[in-house]
C-alpha cells in the first residue's frame, strides 16, 4: 500500500478477510480511492502465493486511460487497458482496465478473454448502464469469477442480496466513511420550484462563475449536458472571466478530448482553472484543486419513444446532484451553485438504461454469449414489452432464429463496434460501393460530436453545394471522411471527430476484411439511388415522406420528424421545391410546447424520390374505385401519401380486396360495414373482459376467443362464401356478412353496461375502452355544453377510471 492515506484505506483489513470467499460490494463516495486501491488489493498474493489477475470495468474510455496510467505508477505489476482503437492488455497483464463493450466482446468470444482473469471489478455500478448491468447478469449466470462492485449512490444491501443468490458464494457489503468538508449550497433561480433549464444557460453561468471565483480560492468545475454546450459556454464566459483574472484557464472535459487535454485537466495547476465538463466528471475521474461546483442540472439521457431509443436533454436526479456537489468538498470547504430552484421536483435516481432503452443491443450481446436475455437474472426485471420488441426486430433482420438463438448473421453483426442497426445495413449492401458508403456513414454517425456547421454566408453555401450537389447530409459526412482536410470547403469543422470516424471506418473494414480505400465516384446518381433503395429494403422504417400540408414535417407511418436546422434538406432560397421524401439515419429528440410533447428532429437526411420508394417495395395497395366490372383503380400508399395511382384488371388475388373496399366505403350493402364494425368492437371488449371464458364455463359453446380485425373478418367471410369474381357480388346478401359475436341473449345487457356512445343534455360522446388499464375514454362529438360530463350522469362502469377528451384537452372524471 502507498503512504498517501485515502478514505478507502480504512476497509483494507475487512476487505482482505472477506475477499477470498465472498463477492464484495463497496459503498464509497466518489474520490475515496476505490478505483485505484481496490485493484491493487485484489492483485495481492493469496495464501498459496498466487497473484489473481484483475479486470476492472470502467464506464468511460477517459477513465480507463487515466486510471491505468495512475495505477501503473503505484506498482511494479503490469497494468494495461483496452478501449476502442487501442489495447495494451496481454497475457502478462496483471491488472487491466477496460470499457464495458470490450468486456462483453471478450466474454462472448473469450478472447484472451475473461476466462483468464480471476476477479472482475465493475466500477461505478450505480450509473446503471445497460452494458454493465448485462455484464453482471452474465457473470452471475456463469459463476466463474470473484465479483466486486463499487457504488457511490446505489444501495449496497440491494446488490448484496442480488449477488448472494448463487448457491455457494454470498456477498458482503463494505462501507467506507470518508471525511467530507462542508459545502455551502446556493440555488440560482427566481422561483424555488423552477427546474433546470437550457434557456439562458450561458448568461446564468457567467453570474454563477463570478460568484464562485470571488467566494472560493480553488478551481471551479462546471457541469453541462454536452460538448455543444461546453463549447458555447467557454466562448461566452471567456471575456467576462478575463476581466476578473486574465490568468484563469478555461478547459473542456468530455469523452472526445485528446490525451494532452485530458492530462492538462487531471493534473494540478498553479493557475486557477474553470473546467467545463459533462457528467464524465461526476464519477470515475478525480480532478485536483476543485473548491467550487456549478451545476446546470442537465444531462443528455436516452429514453424510448415510438419503439426506438433516442437521446434527449433531461434533468438530472437528486442522487446525481449530490454526487456533483461532493466534488467541491473533498480536500477543503467548498461551494456548490445549482442553477435551479431548491424545491424543483427532481427524480430520486436516474432509471437504469435497461428500463428506458430498447433492448436490441443487450439481447444480441446476451445471445452471442450463449444466454437468453429474458432468462437472465437482473438487479431489476426487464420490461416485457421491450423484450418482445427487441426479439421481433432481431428476428426480422435475421440476427436471431425463431428459438431466440444467435444466427451466423447475428454473430457477424455483434463484433462490429457500431449500433446493430448499422451493422445490419452494412451486412446487406448489394455491392462493394454501397458497402463502402454504409461503412463510412455508420462510422460518422457512431462517432460523438458534430462534424461541421452549415455556413451562413451565401457564397460559402454555394461552394458547399458545388462540392456536394445532392443536398444530402449522409453524402456530406461520407465526403468529409474520404477527402483530404485541405479539400474540405467548410470553415467550421471538427477535425478531431472526423479523424476518429476515419479510424472507426478503418476498424470496421478490417473486421470485414474489406479494401481499405473506397474508390466509388460519389457524383454518380445511380450509385446513390442503388444505395438508398438497398437501405429502404433492409429497414423500411428509415424512409419518411413529407406531410401533405406541412413541408417541414415527414412521417413513416409510425412516427414523425421535423427537418433539423443543420440538415441540408431545407428548401433552397431560389424556390425549388423540397424533395418529397428522405431516408432519416439520425434523429434528436427535443422538448415541444406541451409538458409531455417531444419533437423529433431529423439530423442526417438523404433526399429520395417517390420512384425510389416504389422500387424498394414500400407502401400498401388499396382499391379506391370500381372502374368497370373487371377493372379497379389502385393507389399505392405509404405513410398516408399516395405514391402512384394505376388501374388494374380485377384478378382473383384482387377481388377480395376490391370487395372489402366497396363494403367499407358503403358502395355496396350500405350500412352493413358500420353494423359489423360495432359487433366486432363489442366482441373484442367482451373477450378482453373475460366474457368468453364465463360463457364457456356456463356450458355455452362459442367460436374461437381470438380478437377480430374488421378487414380480416370480411376477407375470411368472402373467401368462405366462395367469392372469386366481381360478378359474385350478385350472389351474396348483406345478411351473409353479419358477424356472429356476443350471443343475442347476452348482447343487450352488455350494450347497456358498455355503450359505444353516450348522449347527455347538450353533449354527445363516443366511448372507447382500454381493458388492460381499465380506462374509459369519452370523446366529444357534438353539443353546446362547455364543461365535461359529471360522473353521476354516466353509466356505472364500476372499477373503471373515466376520462373526457375534447380536442387536445383531456380531463379525468371523478
Amino acid at each position: 500500500m502507498t503512504s498517501l492515506s485515502l478514505p478507502i484505506d480504512t476497509l483494507y483489513t475487512e476487505f482482505k478477510a472477506s475477499y477470498p470467499s465472498h463477492h464484495l460490494v463497496i459503498e464509497s463516495d466518489t474520490g475515496s480511492g476505490k478505483s485505484t486501491r481496490l485493484p491493487l488489493w485484489c492483485a495481492e498474493p493469496d495464501v498459496q502465493g498466487k497473484r489473481p489477475r484483475v479486470l476492472v470495468v470502467e464506464p468511460r474510455r477517459v477513465a480507463c486511460l487515466a486510471l491505468a496510467e495512475y495505477v501503473q505508477g503505484l506498482t511494479d505489476l503490469k497494468v494495461g487497458y483496452a478501449i476502442r482503437f487501442d489495447c495494451t492488455v496481454t497475457l502478462d497483464t496483471q491488472i487491466a482496465f477496460v470499457t464495458p463493450g470490450i468486456a462483453l466482446r471478450w466474454l462472448s468470444g473469450d478472447m484472451a478473454g475473461l476466462g483468464e482473469f480471476d476477479t472482475l471489478m465493475i466500477d461505478e455500478f450505480h450509473e446503471r448502464r445497460w452494458d454493465t448491468d448485462l455484464l453482471l447478469a452474465l457473470l452471475k449466470h456463469r459463476d466463474r469469477h470473484r465479483l466486486l462492485l463499487t457504488s457511490a449512490t446505489l444501495s449496497g444491501e440491494v446488490l448484496c442480496n442480488y449477488l448472494s443468490d448463487n448457491k455457494h458464494v454470498n456477498a458482503v457489503c463494505l462501507q467506507a466513511q470518508g471525511k467530507r468538508f462542508h459545502v455551502e449550497l446556493r440555488y440560482l433561480a427566481s422561483e424555488s420550484h423552477h427546474l433546470p433549464d437550457i434557456r439562458g444557460l450561458e448568461e446564468r453561468l457567467v453570474v454563477a462563475l463570478t460568484q464562485a471565483l470571488q467566494d472560493t480560492q480553488g478551481d471551479i468545475l462546471v457541469f453541462l449536458p454536452g460538448k455543444r454546450e461546453i463549447t458555447a459556454a467557454i466562448h461566452k464566459c471567456r471575456g467576462p472571466l478575463a476581466e476578473l483574472d486574465e490568468r484563469i484557464s478555461l478547459l473542456a472535459l468530455h469523452g472526445s478530448i485528446g490525451a494532452e487535454e485530458q492530462v492538462q485537466v487531471l493534473r494540478a495547476s498553479s493557475n486557477r482553472r474553470v473546467i467545463f465538463a459533462t457528467n464524465i466528471a461526476e464519477t470515475s475521474l478525480t480532478i485536483p484543486g476543485i473548491t467550487g461546483v456549478i451545476d446546470s442540472g442537465l444531462e443528455r439521457r436516452t429514453h424510448q419513444r415510438n419503439g426506438r431509443t433516442v437521446l434527449s436533454l433531461s434533468h438530472i436526479s437528486k442522487a446525481s446532484s449530490k454526487q456533483r456537489m461532493g466534488r467541491a468538498g473533498r480536500t477543503q470547504p467548498g461551494l456548490c451553485i445549482r442553477l435551479w430552484g431548491k424545491a424543483a421536483p427532481l427524480l430520486a435516481a436516474t432509471p437504469p438504461e435497461l428500463q428506458r432503452e430498447e433492448l436490441v443491443e443487450p439481447m444480441l450481446a446476451a445471445a452471442c454469449a450463449g444466454a437468453e436475455l429474458a432468462q437472465l437474472d437482473f438487479v431489476d426485471p426487464l420490461p416485457a414489452k421491450s423484450l418482445e420488441k427487441a426479439s421481433a426486430k432481431l428476428m426480422l433482420i435475421g440476427a436471431l432464429d425463431q428459438l431466440g438463438r444467435v444466427t451466423s448473421h447475428g454473430q457477424r453483426l455483434f463484433p462490429l463496434p457500431i449500433d446493430t442497426q448499422f451493422a445490419h445495413l452494412i451486412s446487406v449492401m448489394p455491392d462493394g460501393d454501397c458497402l463502402d458508403l454504409m461503412i463510412d456513414l455508420a462510422a460518422a454517425l457512431t462517432t460523438p460530436g458534430q462534424f461541421y456547421r452549415l455556413p451562413k454566408d451565401e457564397a460559402e453555401r454555394l461552394t458547399l453545394l458545388q462540392w456536394e450537389p445532392f443536398g444530402c447530409d449522409a453524402y456530406t459526412l461520407i465526403k468529409l471522411l474520404r477527402c483530404h482536410d485541405d479539400e474540405i470547403p467548410l470553415v467550421e469543422i471538427n477535425l478531431q471527430a472526423i479523424e476518429e470516424a476515419r479510424r472507426l471506418a478503418k476498424q470496421i473494414r478490417a473486421a470485414l476484411e474489406c479494401p481499405s480505400l473506397p474508390k466509388a465516384d460519389l457524383s454518380d446518381p445511380l450509385l446513390r439511388r442503388t444505395w438508398a433503395i438497398a437501405v429502404m429494403q433492409a429497414l423500411p422504417e428509415l424512409a419518411f415522406i413529407c406531410r401533405l400540408k406541412r413541408d417541414n414535417a415527414l412521417g413513416n407511418g409510425i412516427s414523425e420528424v421535423l427537418i433539423g436546422r443543420e440538415s441540408r434538406f431545407h428548401l433552397p432560397q431560389d424556390g425549388v421545391t423540397l424533395p418529397v421524401a428522405a431516408l432519416v439515419f439520425d434523429q434528436h429528440a427535443t422538448p415541444g410546447r406541451g409538458v409531455k410533447q417531444t419533437l423529433n428532429l431529423a439530423l442526417c437526411m438523404v433526399p429520395v424520390d417517390k420512384s425510389w420508394l416504389l422500387a424498394a417495395g414500400l407502401g400498401q395497395d388499396r382499391v379506391t374505385e370500381q372502374l368497370s366490372l373487371d377493372e379497379v383503380c389502385v393507389e399505392r400508399v405509404y405513410a398516408g401519401r399516395v405514391l402512384e395511382v394505376r388501374s388494374e384488371r380485377v384478378e382473383p388475388k384482387n377481388v377480395i380486396q376490391a370487395m372489402i373496399t366497396s363494403i367499407a366505403e358503403g358502395l355496396v350493402f350500405p350500412g352493413i360495414a358500420e353494423v359489423v364494425r360495432q359487433d366486432i368492437d363489442a366482441w373484442n371488449i367482451w373477450v378482453k373482459l373475460g366474457g368468453y371464458e364465463e360463457a364457456k364455463a356456463a356450458g355455452i359453446c362459442l367460436t374461437s376467443p381470438d380478437l377480430v380485425v374488421f378487414e380480416e373478418f370480411l376477407a375470411h367471410r368472402l373467401s368462405t362464401l366462395g367469392v372469386e369474381s366481381i360478378a359474385d357480388f350478385e350472389l351474396i346478401e348483406a345478411e351473409d356478412l353479419q358477424f356472429e359475436g356476443i350471443p343475442d341473449w347476452l348482447r343487450q345487457e352488455f350494450d347497456q353496461a358498455y355503450p359505444r356512445e353516450v348522449i347527455l343534455s347538450d353533449l354527445r360522446m363516443s366511448v372507447s375502452y382500454q381493458v388492460k388499464g381499465r380506462w374509459v375514454e369519452l370523446t366529444y362529438l357534438s353539443g353546446q355544453r362547455k364543461s365535461g360530463p359529471k360522473r353521476w350522469e354516466l353509466p356505472r362502469w364500476q372499477g373503471w377510471r373515466v376520462r373526457y377528451k375534447k380536442a387536445s384537452r383531456v380531463i379525468d372524471i371523478v
